[in-house]
């Protein structure tokens, strides 16, 4: 991603390190990336394994939704929070003492992590209505029939 090396240049690196940005940045590819490819591949296999046609595309629809604006909000807010943190804490009074105590960059914190925290929670009512579907789906009796199978084209000339 083009985060990842922006994060490595010197003076960025000097305001994100040790912030929520960074770990913003790891949660970006846990939950979005591999998240998702995990709930495609088992919106994949489910139907296959158990020969069943997926019971709900509109619940498939709205897991998709919920969960991706909670991923946008559980980020978002961690990438502010951090550029927050980073600023806060490099900043000097003129006598070059520090211009906020730790506890007043945590309380500034607290904002953003409630949205990070109710960004948190749809994502996991998504996955709840991911699961919702996939119980449906395999307590269903409807059996789908297996698709016959058909001999690999030969190749166009």
């Amino acid at each position: 991603t083009f985060e990842g090396p922006l994060m490595s240049i010197k003076v960025v690196n000097s305001l994100s390190h040790y912030t929520d940005w960074t770990v913003g940045h790891v949660h970006s590819g846990a939950l979005g990336w591999v998240g998702y490819v995990s709930f495609g591949a088992l919106y994949c296999l489910i139907p296959w394994v158990f020969n069943r046609k997926l019971y709900s595309l509109k619940l498939v629809n709205w897991h998709f939704w919920v969960s991706t604006i909670g991923i946008v909000l559980y980020i978002t807010s961690m990438w502010v929070a951090g550029i927050l943190q980073g600023l806060m804490w490099r900043a000097y009074t003129a006598l070059g003492f520090l211009e906020y105590s730790f506890i007043e960059t945590v309380e500034a914190m607290h904002v953003f992590y409630v949205i990070r925290a109710l960004g948190g929670g749809l994502f996991v009512v998504g996955a709840l209505i991911m699961a919702y579907n996939f119980y449906k789906t395999l307590v269903s009796s409807e059996l789908e029939e297996a698709p016959e199978a058909t001999p690999a084209l030969a190749p166009a000339e």
